[in-house]
Protein backbone atom coordinates (compact mmCIF):
# COMPACT_ATOMS: atom_id res chain seq x y z
CA UNK A 1 0.00 0.00 0.00
CA UNK A 2 1.71 3.26 -1.38
CA UNK A 3 1.87 5.83 1.99
CA UNK A 4 2.08 9.09 1.81
CA UNK A 5 2.95 12.29 3.94
CA UNK A 6 1.98 15.75 2.99
CA UNK A 7 2.78 18.92 4.42
CA UNK A 8 0.60 21.77 3.59
CA UNK A 9 1.83 25.56 3.70
CA UNK A 10 4.98 24.70 5.88
CA UNK A 11 6.76 28.09 7.39
CA UNK A 12 9.56 26.65 9.29
CA UNK A 13 12.42 24.72 7.07
CA UNK A 14 13.28 22.51 10.02
CA UNK A 15 10.22 21.06 10.05
CA UNK A 16 10.56 19.76 6.95
CA UNK A 17 14.05 17.94 7.45
CA UNK A 18 12.52 16.43 11.15
CA UNK A 19 9.79 15.27 9.09
CA UNK A 20 11.89 13.34 6.37
CA UNK A 21 13.84 12.04 9.28
CA UNK A 22 11.23 10.90 11.13
CA UNK A 23 9.80 9.10 7.33
CA UNK A 24 13.25 7.59 6.56
CA UNK A 25 13.62 5.82 10.50
CA UNK A 26 10.18 4.15 9.85
CA UNK A 27 10.90 3.38 6.59
CA UNK A 28 8.88 5.77 4.17
CA UNK A 29 10.02 8.00 1.61
CA UNK A 30 7.23 9.76 0.07
CA UNK A 31 7.05 13.59 0.81
CA UNK A 32 5.43 16.24 -0.64
CA UNK A 33 4.61 19.62 -0.04
CA UNK A 34 2.19 22.22 -0.45
CA UNK A 35 2.93 25.20 -1.33
CA UNK A 36 5.66 25.87 1.67
CA UNK A 37 7.04 29.42 2.97
CA UNK A 38 10.07 28.71 1.10
CA UNK A 39 10.16 27.44 -2.41
CA UNK A 40 13.86 26.43 -2.03
CA UNK A 41 12.41 24.57 1.17
CA UNK A 42 14.64 21.41 0.32
CA UNK A 43 18.08 22.92 -0.11
CA UNK A 44 18.29 24.93 2.51
CA UNK A 45 20.77 23.93 5.25
CA UNK A 46 18.35 24.29 8.04
CA UNK A 47 16.60 21.00 6.49
CA UNK A 48 19.22 19.54 5.83
CA UNK A 49 20.66 19.39 9.39
CA UNK A 50 17.45 18.48 10.51
CA UNK A 51 17.20 15.82 8.33
CA UNK A 52 19.85 14.51 9.77
CA UNK A 53 21.15 12.10 7.25
CA UNK A 54 18.02 11.16 5.32
CA UNK A 55 18.83 13.11 2.23
CA UNK A 56 17.32 10.66 0.07
CA UNK A 57 13.75 11.75 1.72
CA UNK A 58 14.27 15.25 0.75
CA UNK A 59 16.06 14.21 -2.83
CA UNK A 60 12.72 12.86 -3.77
CA UNK A 61 10.20 15.04 -2.17
CA UNK A 62 8.56 16.75 -4.48
CA UNK A 63 6.99 20.77 -3.88
CA UNK A 64 2.78 20.95 -5.88
CA UNK A 65 0.72 24.12 -5.80
CA UNK A 66 -2.35 22.71 -4.46
CA UNK A 67 -3.36 19.86 -2.62
CA UNK A 68 -5.13 18.38 -5.26
CA UNK A 69 -1.64 17.68 -6.66
CA UNK A 70 -0.31 16.45 -3.53
CA UNK A 71 -3.07 13.87 -3.75
CA UNK A 72 -3.10 12.66 -7.08
CA UNK A 73 -3.36 8.51 -6.71
CA UNK A 74 -4.19 8.56 -3.20
CA UNK A 75 -7.55 6.92 -2.11
CA UNK A 76 -7.62 7.01 1.95
CA UNK A 77 -7.11 10.31 3.50
CA UNK A 78 -5.99 10.91 7.01
CA UNK A 79 -6.00 14.56 8.61
CA UNK A 80 -4.38 15.38 11.75
CA UNK A 81 -5.61 17.33 14.15
CA UNK A 82 -5.19 17.90 18.05
CA UNK A 83 -9.27 18.59 19.03
CA UNK A 84 -12.37 17.72 17.11
CA UNK A 85 -14.03 19.91 14.93
CA UNK A 86 -17.76 20.09 15.39
CA UNK A 87 -18.25 18.94 12.14
CA UNK A 88 -16.31 16.66 9.39
CA UNK A 89 -14.67 12.98 9.61
CA UNK A 90 -14.48 11.37 12.97
CA UNK A 91 -11.80 11.90 14.97
CA UNK A 92 -9.89 8.90 16.43
CA UNK A 93 -6.53 7.61 17.75
CA UNK A 94 -4.05 6.64 14.78
CA UNK A 95 -3.55 3.09 16.37
CA UNK A 96 -7.61 2.72 16.71
CA UNK A 97 -8.14 4.23 13.13
CA UNK A 98 -4.65 1.43 12.18
CA UNK A 99 -6.47 -1.58 13.63
CA UNK A 100 -9.58 -0.73 11.82
CA UNK A 101 -8.20 -0.88 8.54
CA UNK A 102 -6.68 -3.85 9.49
CA UNK A 103 -9.91 -5.77 10.20
CA UNK A 104 -11.38 -4.37 7.14
CA UNK A 105 -8.19 -6.00 5.20
CA UNK A 106 -8.80 -9.44 6.66
CA UNK A 107 -12.53 -8.88 5.64
CA UNK A 108 -11.48 -8.33 2.15
CA UNK A 109 -8.74 -10.95 2.55
CA UNK A 110 -11.56 -13.25 3.20
CA UNK A 111 -13.93 -12.39 0.49
CA UNK A 112 -11.37 -13.15 -2.08
CA UNK A 113 -10.85 -16.30 -0.59
CA UNK A 114 -6.85 -15.50 0.67
CA UNK A 115 -5.29 -15.34 3.99
CA UNK A 116 -4.06 -12.20 5.11
CA UNK A 117 -0.13 -11.92 4.95
CA UNK A 118 0.79 -9.13 7.81
CA UNK A 119 4.71 -9.89 7.16
CA UNK A 120 7.34 -6.80 7.08
CA UNK A 121 7.85 -7.38 4.03
CA UNK A 122 4.69 -7.51 2.13
CA UNK A 123 2.89 -4.91 4.78
CA UNK A 124 -0.41 -4.71 6.00
CA UNK A 125 -2.95 -4.44 2.48
CA UNK A 126 -1.89 -7.01 0.07
CA UNK A 127 -4.97 -8.35 -1.38
CA UNK A 128 -7.77 -7.10 -3.25
CA UNK A 129 -7.05 -3.48 -1.92
CA UNK A 130 -2.76 -3.45 -2.40
CA UNK A 131 -3.27 -1.10 -5.07
CA UNK A 132 -4.53 1.87 -2.71
CA UNK A 133 -2.79 4.81 -1.12
CA UNK A 134 -2.82 6.13 2.54
CA UNK A 135 -1.98 9.76 2.54
CA UNK A 136 -1.49 11.00 5.77
CA UNK A 137 -1.98 15.13 5.85
CA UNK A 138 -0.62 17.93 8.04
CA UNK A 139 -1.43 21.57 8.48
CA UNK A 140 1.39 24.83 9.08
CA UNK A 141 2.77 24.97 12.14
CA UNK A 142 0.59 27.81 13.75
CA UNK A 143 -3.01 27.18 12.23
CA UNK A 144 -3.23 23.85 11.33
CA UNK A 145 -5.31 22.11 8.95
CA UNK A 146 -7.96 24.26 7.43
CA UNK A 147 -11.37 23.12 7.41
CA UNK A 148 -11.82 22.34 3.90
CA UNK A 149 -8.66 20.36 3.84
CA UNK A 150 -9.58 18.14 6.87
CA UNK A 151 -13.42 17.71 5.09
CA UNK A 152 -11.97 16.23 2.39
CA UNK A 153 -10.32 13.65 4.33
CA UNK A 154 -11.68 10.13 5.78
CA UNK A 155 -10.44 10.79 8.85
CA UNK A 156 -9.07 13.00 11.52
CA UNK A 157 -6.57 11.32 13.55
CA UNK A 158 -5.23 12.81 17.33
CA UNK A 159 -2.62 11.69 19.12
CA UNK A 160 -3.61 10.84 22.88
CA UNK A 161 -1.56 13.57 24.44
CA UNK A 162 -2.06 15.84 27.87
CA UNK A 163 -5.14 17.48 26.92
CA UNK A 164 -3.73 20.43 29.22
CA UNK A 165 -0.24 20.36 26.87
CA UNK A 166 -1.43 18.82 23.47
CA UNK A 167 0.59 20.82 20.96
CA UNK A 168 3.14 18.55 19.52
CA UNK A 169 6.16 20.05 16.87
CA UNK A 170 5.11 18.73 13.55
CA UNK A 171 8.21 16.90 13.22
CA UNK A 172 7.14 14.88 16.63
CA UNK A 173 3.49 14.53 15.93
CA UNK A 174 4.50 13.17 12.19
CA UNK A 175 6.73 10.03 13.77
CA UNK A 176 4.53 9.36 16.09
CA UNK A 177 1.70 8.58 13.08
CA UNK A 178 4.78 7.37 11.20
CA UNK A 179 5.87 5.38 13.91
CA UNK A 180 2.20 3.81 14.51
CA UNK A 181 1.14 3.01 11.18
CA UNK A 182 4.62 0.69 10.55
CA UNK A 183 3.75 -1.43 13.61
CA UNK A 184 0.02 -1.69 11.59
CA UNK A 185 2.82 -2.67 8.20
CA UNK A 186 4.82 -5.04 10.18
CA UNK A 187 7.26 -3.31 12.85
CA UNK A 188 11.02 -4.08 11.84
CA UNK A 189 12.71 -6.53 14.27
CA UNK A 190 15.02 -5.13 17.38
CA UNK A 191 18.54 -5.60 16.02
CA UNK A 192 20.50 -7.27 19.03
CA UNK A 193 23.68 -5.09 19.92
CA UNK A 194 25.19 -8.10 20.90
CA UNK A 195 24.69 -11.98 19.80
CA UNK A 196 22.83 -13.70 21.78
CA UNK A 197 24.03 -15.45 24.84
CA UNK A 198 24.83 -19.14 24.94
CA UNK A 199 23.24 -21.16 27.94
CA UNK A 200 26.35 -23.35 29.61
CA UNK A 201 25.16 -27.18 29.01
CA UNK A 202 24.67 -29.81 32.29
CA UNK A 203 28.21 -31.04 31.67
CA UNK A 204 29.70 -27.91 31.38
CA UNK A 205 28.13 -26.59 34.97
CA UNK A 206 28.78 -29.83 36.28
CA UNK A 207 32.47 -29.40 35.14
CA UNK A 208 32.52 -25.96 36.97
CA UNK A 209 30.87 -26.93 39.69
CA UNK A 210 34.21 -29.86 40.10
CA UNK A 211 36.40 -26.97 39.70
CA UNK A 212 35.23 -24.82 42.35
CA UNK A 213 34.56 -27.92 44.89
CA UNK A 214 38.47 -28.61 44.66
CA UNK A 215 39.48 -24.75 45.03
CA UNK A 216 36.86 -23.89 48.59
CA UNK A 217 38.55 -26.93 49.85
CA UNK A 218 41.82 -25.80 49.06
CA UNK A 219 41.41 -22.15 50.45
CA UNK A 220 39.61 -23.81 53.25
CA UNK A 221 35.97 -22.72 52.84
CA UNK A 222 34.92 -26.08 52.33
CA UNK A 223 35.48 -29.08 54.57
CA UNK A 224 35.38 -32.59 52.60
CA UNK A 225 34.74 -33.76 55.77
CA UNK A 226 31.91 -31.84 55.88
CA UNK A 227 30.49 -30.67 52.94
CA UNK A 228 26.41 -30.41 54.22
CA UNK A 229 24.62 -28.91 51.32
CA UNK A 230 27.16 -26.36 49.85
CA UNK A 231 27.67 -27.44 46.52
CA UNK A 232 23.77 -29.39 45.70
CA UNK A 233 22.96 -25.44 46.68
CA UNK A 234 25.62 -23.50 44.66
CA UNK A 235 23.93 -26.22 41.47
CA UNK A 236 20.63 -24.88 42.31
CA UNK A 237 21.73 -20.97 42.22
CA UNK A 238 23.59 -21.66 39.13
CA UNK A 239 20.73 -23.83 37.66
CA UNK A 240 18.33 -20.59 38.40
CA UNK A 241 20.88 -18.00 37.29
CA UNK A 242 21.28 -19.68 33.53
CA UNK A 243 24.43 -18.92 33.48
CA UNK A 244 26.25 -19.09 29.91
CA UNK A 245 29.33 -20.70 28.68
CA UNK A 246 30.82 -17.28 28.58
CA UNK A 247 30.34 -16.84 32.53
CA UNK A 248 31.52 -20.82 33.28
CA UNK A 249 34.78 -19.16 31.79
CA UNK A 250 34.71 -16.21 34.24
CA UNK A 251 33.65 -19.02 36.91
CA UNK A 252 36.54 -21.13 36.26
CA UNK A 253 38.63 -17.93 36.07
CA UNK A 254 37.77 -17.25 39.55
CA UNK A 255 38.70 -21.01 40.36
CA UNK A 256 41.60 -20.56 39.19
CA UNK A 257 42.54 -17.68 41.22
CA UNK A 258 41.55 -19.54 44.18
CA UNK A 259 44.07 -22.42 43.55
CA UNK A 260 47.17 -20.35 42.81
CA UNK A 261 46.22 -18.12 46.15
CA UNK A 262 45.92 -21.71 47.78
CA UNK A 263 49.10 -22.68 46.73
CA UNK A 264 51.20 -19.54 47.85
CA UNK A 265 51.55 -18.29 44.31
CA UNK A 266 49.15 -15.28 45.03
CA UNK A 267 48.20 -14.11 48.60
CA UNK A 268 44.35 -14.19 48.79
CA UNK A 269 42.92 -10.78 49.74
CA UNK A 270 41.81 -10.09 52.64
CA UNK A 271 38.32 -9.35 51.55
CA UNK A 272 38.16 -12.79 50.64
CA UNK A 273 39.79 -14.68 53.26
CA UNK A 274 36.54 -16.98 54.46
CA UNK A 275 35.40 -15.93 58.12
CA UNK A 276 36.38 -18.37 60.89
CA UNK A 277 33.05 -17.51 63.15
Amino acid sequence: MKTRFILINTSHAGNVGAAARAMKTMGFTDLVLVAPRWANVLNREETIQRASGALDVLKNARIVATLDEALDGMTHLCATAMTPRDFGPPTVTPREHFEMLSKKERAAQAAYGLEPDFTENNGLLQGPSAQEGIAFLFGCERFGMSNEDVYRCHTCLSIPSDPKFGSLNLGAALQVIAYEWRLALGAYAVQEATAVPVLADAQQVAGMLAHWERSLVAIGFLDPLAPKKLMPRLNQLFNRAGVTQEEIHILRGIAKMMDQSAAGLKPLPDAATPSKD
